[in-house]
């Protein structure tokens, strides 16, 4: 127990001038209403740092409790049930209003502690509580009669579930907001998995950026999303590859503005110039200077990849008319990050094949520059070929390398003698034989390039026959490869077909007579069966002269 005197300096009641009481018992308002319900009575609140009473108790005779404030507020720090005066037959319980001295409101009450009779003298512990006798034995005759013990055992009860039931608050409040942040995250992790899973040689930017936005508009509270794609290469920029030349604006949900005025938006932001979020919110679209009042929060980032800017992923108009915050920004920023990078790859990809294309047109031109008396013949025999490997249902790949081959089947004649090349005579044994090593020359000229080593076996074995009495390797039937076996076809047409310095082209008559003969001897039968098929079409390719030939590399859909 604690036992404490103090002169009353500052004490003013509820009844006297300047008292708040229901402001000051907001704080401890959820102790005080538990400690009643347990106690089934009222008690008395005190400000034991101001010597302030807050709230009396109406069941009880009035006392002042102004003369314990100093040992409530002693109470008040500590942080637990006391109690403050025992004098048979009454105890006064304190209980601190909030734990670890955090305020000094504290609950008082006087309790009986034995069965009173109204025979008995009661003065002397009147006069310590400072109460009337003659009301106080009238109410304590008719009082609950609790031990000192048990006072300060429920007291301090109570005090521990209202410490329990805040902290339960307190981890449910965690809890909930560590759902929030899983469900966020997990979302994020999700989106990111499914977009990587999408990241393939087939897909382009703005397909891959479709599918990011609506799975985007699922997770993020924003009324639209939207992605501009700005050019990879200008309008008069002659290139082999097909590239973007103009702003894509793709969009998904309620979008409120068109391209032109997204493209301002951009432009007033400077977010080509940020290469991080920008995250736009009531603060800044209330101004009178931002342009585009539909748009009331916003979240910008740019798509780079390196110092390569390829557009910018936007969120606009939050669903709940509140801010975009930093968990939008974040998701917004990962899926930028992704189509960033997928952007960068389409465009080196893109590069590497302009590249090879220029490699192919300067090799197809090579062979052109060595023979004249042949110009256009690669070009020809490569749609030939194409043709009639459509004939025999080839898929897109096949046709890709097929035509490849047929521009690239003579490649090796740059490492052929030029007197031997241009004689426009018969040539002698030791000639023939020197001239069949193009084969293999253009093998080792074509070897170490990846990308085209589908090319190498048409230009090592397109001078095979079916019969096993070509070269280099005397392969036979379907041991030569197929690719080979179709420019072999087409390579023969354009040969009998064309002029040549020591003779006319055949007439067709006599080209087709040739190819009945030799099918099962020098060629394929189904290859010749496919050129009689696609004849007419062949035909029309072999009177076409192209300027500037087509590289069909793999592209971006």
């Amino acid at each position: 127990m604690i036992n404490s005197t103090l002169d009353l300096h500052d004490y003013r009641s509820t009844e006297g001038p300047g008292a708040e009481p229901a402001e000051k018992l907001i704080a401890g308002g959820a102790i005080l209403e538990l400690l009643e319900q347990t106690f089934g009575a009222s008690f008395a609140v005190l400000d034991a740092e101001r010597v302030e009473q807050l709230r009396g108790t109406p069941d009880l005779p009035h006392r002042d409790w102004g003369d314990r404030a100093a040992v409530c507020r002693e109470v008040a720090q500590r942080g637990r049930a006391e109690l403050i005066d025992e004098d048979d037959p009454f105890a006064t319980l304190a209980v601190p209003l909030i734990d670890s001295g955090e305020t000094s409101l504290v609950a008082v009450r006087t309790f009986v502690t034995r069965p009173v009779s109204l025979h008995e003298r009661l003065t002397a512990p009147a006069a310590v509580l400072g109460c009337d006798e003659r009301q106080t034995l009238p109410w304590a005759s008719r009082q609950l009669a609790w031990s000192a013990e048990s006072l300060l055992r429920i007291g301090q009860l109570v005090l521990d579930q209202w410490k329990a039931g805040q902290r339960i608050a307190e981890l449910e409040e965690e809890a909930g907001t560590l759902s929030v942040h899983l469900a966020s995250t997990y979302e994020e992790i999700s989106l990111l998995y499914r977009l990587t899973q999408n990241l393939k040689i087939s897909e382009s930017d703005d397909e891959l950026g479709r599918i990011a936005l609506e799975w985007l508009h699922e997770v993020l509270p924003a009324t639209a999303v939207a992605i501009q794609l700005v050019p990879v290469a200008p309008a008069h920029e002659s290139l082999n590859y097909e590239v973007r030349r103009q702003d894509v604006l793709l969009t998904y949900g309620d979008f409120p503005i068109d391209q032109a005025r997204f493209t301002r938006l951009i432009d007033h932001l400077d977010a080509g110039s940020a290469m991080r979020p920008l995250v736009v919110n009531r603060q800044v679209t209330a101004a009178d200077a931002w342009p585009c009042p539909d748009v009331r929060q916003m979240i910008v980032v740019p798509l780079s990849e390196g110092d390569n800017l390829f557009g910018y992923l936007a969120a606009l108009n939050h669903t709940d008319d509140d801010e975009f915050g930093t968990v939008e920004a974040s998701l917004l920023s990962s899926v930028a990050a992704i189509l960033g990078i997928h952007s960068g790859n389409i465009e080196l990809y893109r590069q590497q094949s302009e590249l090879l294309a220029g490699i192919i047109r300067a090799l197809t031109s090579a062979i052109d520059a060595k023979d004249p008396y042949t110009c256009g013949h690669s070009d020809r025999v490569a749609r030939i070929a194409v043709r009639l490997a459509e004939q025999l249902g080839c898929d897109a790949n096949e046709l890709h390398t097929i035509y490849l081959a047929g521009l690239l089947h003579d490649i090796g004649k740059i490492g052929i003698s030029d007197s031997v090349l241009r004689k426009p005579d018969k040539l002698s044994d030791k000639e023939y034989e020197h001239i069949k090593t193009h084969v293999e020359v253009g093998h080792r000229i074509l070897r170490d390039l990846k990308k085209l080593e589908g090319v190498l076996p048409v230009v090592l074995h397109h001078h095979e026959s079916w019969d096993g009495g070509g070269y280099p390797h005397q392969l036979n039937d379907e041991t030569i490869p197929l690719p080979a076996r179709i420019v072999a076809v087409a390579d023969s047409f354009d040969a009998m077909s064309s002029d040549r310095p020591y003779r006319k082209g055949m007439p067709l008559e006599k080209i087709d007579e040739i190819f009945r003969s030799g099918a099962g001897q020098q060629w394929d039968p189904k290859v010749v069966d496919a050129y009689f098929h696609a004849r007419d079409d062949i035909l029309r390719i072999a009177e076409v002269d192209h300027e500037h030939i087509e590289i069909p590399l793999p592209r971006w859909r």
